[in-house]
């Protein structure tokens, strides 16, 4: 018996095992997340996923990068469906999408689906991640997901060492450093390496046979900077530092569709999926650049479509009263750079580079438009468009191109009062933004 391990892309997986398949984090578009683009590039047959007749998938966190209803609803709608997540809202969307069999993972309680045994184990986020240990044909493969590593579960992973594979998220994304590159630190010359310094022990303690760096594959538009900027880890700076502290491991790269089998005795090539649809070259890799300049929002925003009249006059509404209205009704840290009186000015540049200001006067929980009498001391900047997406189609922080300067070294970037609005209590905006283009709202 033998465990075909297939890559869709980014956190998503095939497993088939004696007749049963099973889908991890399953992502069928490209690209994802609003402007994920898969990196290899792949197309995907829609008509063959339709298709497919899983026997269960397993979601791993409520992220859009891992929970899609667009994706979901290529699925048969009487696939069971296990989720890691602890709001009942995201359950509640993927029964609106028609799904019947939706059911809630417990840490360490273990899902039986014909040949597999699949346990959620305890992510160091607990509230909002799992990994996902999968047992079949006697063989141990933890998928770490995107999650990091608990130090208790790391203890109780050891028991099953030496692991035969691990999916290993092998990108450190570097958020807050293009939110706010005037606070970004220059890179130093003397370190040896930008992996994390715990992974080393990690890995060493999990000892696999076989190592697959995972949860990424996915660039921004190509003009971004983020594309140089984002991701600091190149797949192969990753396996040779890895193969360097696992001296008896294999480092596997899974492009989109590759698949392989394993065996106790062995990784062999398999058949890849036929709905995952490789384009152009294959084996690029990130190029990172340390040094590159951010360029101005002005510029950026000069790469959206214009915005009708209607969703102008949202954005602009939003930033005149709702997002002070928005920001009263919400309770701010008493550490926060805001509980003292400050000057904040919101600049929202449109599609020809025009720019919008407002200003505000904040001291706590208070917040009043001001006029130009006082200097700001702290500045964010945002695409009109990119606004918009935050307000009406659930786009996450990450791909918004927000830019924040004149933030202290000792201020949390997230007290941003644009960031705070927009996402402090916007739980699955994203996924419900899909429900209603799909017509399930």
């Amino acid at each position: 018996m033998t465990l075909k391990i297939s890559r869709i892309l980014h956190a998503g997986y095939v497993f088939e095992c004696d007749g049963t398949l099973i889908a991890f984090d399953p992502i069928f578009e490209n690209p994802f997340s609003r402007n994920c683009h898969a990196f290899p590039d792949v197309r995907f047959d829609h008509a063959r996923i339709r298709g497919m007749k899983p026997d269960a998938v397993f979601i791993s966190h409520f992220h859009d990068d891992h929970c899609s209803m667009e994706s979901l609803d290529l699925l048969d709608r009487a696939t069971p469906v296990y989720l890691y997540c602890l709001f009942d809202e995201l359950f509640a969307m993927v029964r609106q999408l028609g799904f019947t069999n939706v059911q809630a993972l417990a840490v360490d309680a273990p899902v039986r689906v014909g040949a597999f045994e699949v346990i959620p184990r305890k992510a160091l986020d607990s509230d909002v991640d799992s990994m996902f240990h999968i047992r079949a044909a006697g063989l141990n493969v933890l998928n770490v997901v995107d999650s990091w590593m608990d130090p208790e579960t790391l203890e109780q992973l050891k028991a099953y060492a030496p692991w035969d594979m691990v999916l290993w998220p092998f990108q450190t994304m570097r958020e807050i450093d293009v939110i706010a590159p005037s606070r970004a630190g220059a890179p130093d010359p003397r370190a040896a390496s930008v992996l994390p310094e715990e992974w080393p022990e990690q890995l060493r303690a999990l000892a696999p046979r076989y190592v697959v760096p995972s949860s990424c594959q996915f660039v921004q538009e190509p003009w971004s900077w983020y594309n140089h900027a984002l991701f600091p880890i190149t797949y192969r700076q990753f396996a040779g530092e890895v193969e360097a502290w696992l001296p008896g491991a294999s480092v596997v790269r899974l492009n989109p569709s590759v698949s392989f089998e394993l065996t106790p005795h062995a990784l062999t090539p398999a058949t890849p999926l036929p709905w995952v649809l490789p384009v152009g070259e294959q084996d690029v890799d990130y190029d990172y650049r340390p040094d590159i300049a951010p360029p101005p929002t002005s510029e950026i925003a000069r790469h959206f479509a214009a915005l009708g009249d209607q969703q102008t006059a949202q954005v602009l509404d939003y930033c005149r009263t709702g997002l002070a209205e928005k920001y009263a009704d919400m309770e701010l840290p008493p550490d926060s750079y805001f509980a003292t009186p400050c000057i904040w000015q919101l600049s929202v540049y449109d599609h020809a580079g025009k720019v919008h200001q407002f200003r505000y006067r904040i001291h706590g929980d208070a917040i009043a438009a001001t006029g130009d009498g006082e200097a700001p001391t702290w500045h964010t900047e945002i695409p009109m468009a990119k606004l918009y997406a935050g307000l009406a189609l659930g786009e996450s922080l990450t791909s918004m191109y927000m830019r924040i300067s004149g933030a202290p070294a000792d201020a949390d970037i997230v007290d941003d009062p644009l960031i705070r609005c927009l996402f402090n209590d916007a739980f699955g905006a994203y996924q419900a933004a899909q429900l209603r283009r799909l017509g399930r709202a």
